[in-house]
């Protein structure tokens, strides 16, 4: 089920900031009995509980700490059955394109920190009481009844900030991985230029290349800061993309396969087979809502 940005009532602004307990209150619990495809940004900050929150169709253990980066396109599960609770924001895509024609540095930078965010983040300490400080003077400030000609460029630096801290917060615990700063950079590159092309390009030597690395270089980069080789990783990618539209459109399998790359249906299935552990149409019959 497709999710679209619509806020309640008479609220004009392109950032919604709200808790959990609020959701609740205000959505029918069926309404997250299904897996839902996103329109819209939403991170999600959990304060209190513990529960599995499923995103692309893997399952994400959540506590109080966690940080939730979710982006348009990604499919979703909710668990609301659990206990837990925590904050909530979303906003449009647009709402982080620059105001004038000319691009600043500090819009450059929150537009790559979204992009490079990872699903899940555990922050903990002054990391966390950071940026929930942030996200409550958000909720604050949205709710001042200021003109929304006004409202809309705070809000804007605010997220700013808030995306840039967590930028920092995920390199430094990729940092304390083990991970390079060169091969963070390295992998944060492959990473953007895999989601525009994955369907073009299946070979980690078509990366390195316009990366300007040896393959080799690629691999271990990818293998530090994600733990698994880029050869996977490009996979992991190009079935990711096959499992949300299997679930979420009626295409023929056949019509997915081209739109992947793929010129022959027969590859295409045996591909996804490796990674999925079944068939294209077993896994639609499963996920499908």
């Amino acid at each position: 089920m497709r999710v679209a940005y619509q806020p309640p009532g008479e609220y004009g602004l392109d950032v919604e900031i709200f808790t959990v307990a609020d959701l609740r209150g205000r959505v029918d619990e069926a309404h997250f009995g299904v897996t839902q495809r996103i329109g819209f940004h939403m991170l999600i900050c959990v304060t209190d509980g513990r529960f599995d929150y499923t995103v692309d169709f893997t399952v994400v253990p959540c506590r109080p700490g966690s940080l939730l980066a979710l982006r348009p396109e990604q499919a979703l599960h909710f668990n609301m059955q659990a206990r837990w609770d925590g904050w909530v924001v979303i906003f449009r895509p647009e709402f982080l394109a620059p105001l004038q024609t000319s691009v600043r540095i500090d819009e450059l930078k929150a537009h790559s920190s979204l992009q490079a965010l990872p699903n899940h983040m555990a922050l903990e300490g002054d990391e966390y009481r950071a940026v929930l400080d942030t996200i409550v003077r958000m909720h604050a400030d949205s709710a001042s009844g200021w003109a929304s000609d006004e409202v809309h460029p705070l809000l804007r630096h605010q997220l700013y900030s808030l995306l840039l801290r967590l930028h920092l917060s995920h390199g430094r615990q990729a940092s304390q991985s083990g991970a390079s700063v060169a091969s963070l950079q390295r992998f944060r590159r492959f990473q953007q230029m895999l989601e525009s092309n994955y369907a073009q390009h299946h070979l980690v030597a078509a990366y390195a290349k316009a990366l300007g690395c040896s393959e080799r270089s690629l691999t271990r980069a990818t293998l530090e800061v994600a733990g698994v080789q880029a050869k996977a990783f490009i996979a992991a990618r190009i079935n990711l993309e096959a499992k949300r539209l299997l679930a979420q459109t009626a295409l023929p399998i056949a019509t997915i396969a081209g739109q992947l790359g793929f010129d022959d249906v027969a590859n295409f299935i045996k591909f996804f087979k490796r990674d999925a552990g079944c068939a294209p149409g077993e896994f639609r019959r499963e996920h499908s809502s």
